[in-house]
């Protein structure tokens, strides 16, 4: 009798209104109480839940400056400058945004570096890991529509010098770079069809693809620092993993350290180094587009860099830019192919040769020695 009561308790009131229409009880069980994660997550795994965070601050400060944004040539540069001086917290919404743009790119690189020391993207994570190559891809993209949306020179011109090398392409380069622009050169009509990508077709697709990462990830858990799968070394009565704790409440609370820590970091530059040098924002985005003069050095932001460095290095052939552009394009997609491209069947670094560690030290002096020219 006491059990009958208690459970009736338990499946009454509002809970119990909404699980028989919605399964919220179940996804938070599932999803957070009754799902279990590896004893040994350490500092690397603060960037997953840091890029949800950065994701919705995106989103957020996104969704506030298109209130006042006007997406015309004519009135692009005005509006941002109206956003920054007029608008209440508008300066504030501003800097928010541009900074965790660059801040959005800082937590990805550090999450997919976590996942090559790691070998989050072997087997049984393949697909996973495609999912989260398909997010950067996606977040480049849309990065690259943004930028051009204040209408500086900057972005006039960096738009124009992009948009360009979809030109080389063999066969269909000159009819997509036409489709891209909208036009024979950067105008209104590219305002209007970056705005569109940037603010509805890429957030869409974007908020899809972090769905089904998010839906692989609990479906084949969490890999960890030893590579070692906790689903394996069952509880023979509960079948709960005997290497794993729920993540909430544990992980949960660890990652709010992280995320103070990211929030105290993120205000400082917001209110302190908001152009961060012209590393966030550049002196010339602060002047109007002007078709008739170019800026005397065109450079991407800094999270593009490395790539742009890859196009300059490869040497024209036959007049040509496009093996350049398919060195920056590989460079990118290459990421791809880890899972089959890395035949060891030692997932963690911690117990990979030095030859793998060699590499890995490479592979990152690379990235900053582009990222610097």
């Amino acid at each position: 009798m006491k059990t009958e009561i208690k459970t009736k308790k338990s499946k009454s009131g509002l809970m119990a209104w909404v699980d028989e229409r919605f399964p919220l009880s179940s996804l938070i069980t599932n999803h957070l109480t009754e799902y279990y994660a590896p004893k040994n997550f350490n500092f690397w795994y603060f960037f997953g839940a840091l890029a949800l965070l950065t994701l919705v601050l995106q989103l957020i400060t996104g969704l506030l400056l298109t209130m006042h944004y006007k997406p015309d040539a004519e009135l692009a540069f005005g509006s941002v400058e109206y956003i920054m001086r007029d608008v209440s917290f508008g300066w504030l919404i501003r800097y928010m945004h541009s900074t965790g743009a660059s801040l959005f790119f800082v937590v990805i690189y550090l999450h997919m570096f976590k996942a090559l020391i790691y070998g989050s993207y072997k087997n049984p994570r393949e697909l996973l890991w495609l999912f989260g190559v398909a997010i950067f891809l996606c977040l480049m993209g849309e990065a690259f529509f943004g930028y051009l949306l204040p209408w500086g020179q900057m972005s006039y011109w960096g738009a124009q010098v992009i948009v360009n090398l979809f030109s080389t392409v063999p066969f269909i380069g000159p009819d997509l770079s036409e489709w891209l622009r909208g036009d024979y050169l950067v105008s209104d009509a590219t305002l209007n069809r970056f705005f569109a990508f940037h603010v509805i077709a890429l957030p869409i697709a974007l908020l899809g693809l972090v769905f089904v990462h998010l839906v692989a990830l609990h479906e084949v858990g969490s890999n960890n620092p030893d590579g070692i799968e906790i689903k394996k070394n069952l509880d023979k009565k509960t079948n709960i993993p005997l290497d794993g704790i729920p993540f909430h409440p544990y992980y949960t609370v660890k990652d709010l350290i992280g995320v103070s820590v990211f929030l105290i970091v993120f205000a400082l530059i917001v209110f302190y180094l908001p152009e961060m040098g012209g590393y966030f924002l550049e002196a010339n985005n602060f002047i109007p587009a002007d078709p008739l003069k170019t800026p005397a050095h065109i450079a991407p932001v800094w999270y593009f860099t490395p790539y742009y460095s890859i196009l300059r290095a490869v040497p024209p052939i036959f007049n040509s830019q496009f093996p350049g552009v398919a060195a920056m394009g590989l460079s990118v997609i290459a990421f791809a192919f880890l899972p089959w491209l890395d035949k060891s069947k030692v997932k963690s670094i911690r117990y990979k040769g030095n030859l793998f560690k060699q590499w890995i030290a490479l592979f990152v002096l690379s990235f900053f020695v582009l990222g610097y020219l």
